[in-house]
């Protein structure tokens, strides 16, 4: 975040490049508010979608359902 949410976002990217981390839920969680914070609320939602998808604790899941609302209503 020290150099804002679209360098995040990259870092994030190249990290996804490798697949190693597609399964994993927090780098879904992680791209999707990069692209909440980008004002890219689409790409968020579907983002925040993937990470509920994938997240197994009920805690994160009811987290996730929440932004993936926010991120939809227009």
């Amino acid at each position: 975040m020290a150099h804002g949410p679209q360098r995040g976002l990259e870092l994030i990217d190249a990290l996804a490049a490798g697949n190693d981390l597609e399964n994993y839920h927090l780098l879904h969680a992680a791209r999707a508010d990069m692209h909440r914070r980008l004002g890219m609320r689409r790409e968020a939602a579907g983002d925040f979608a993937k990470a509920l998808e994938l997240a197994t604790n009920e805690s994160e899941k009811r987290f996730l359902r929440r932004r993936v609302s926010e991120m939809s209503a227009k």
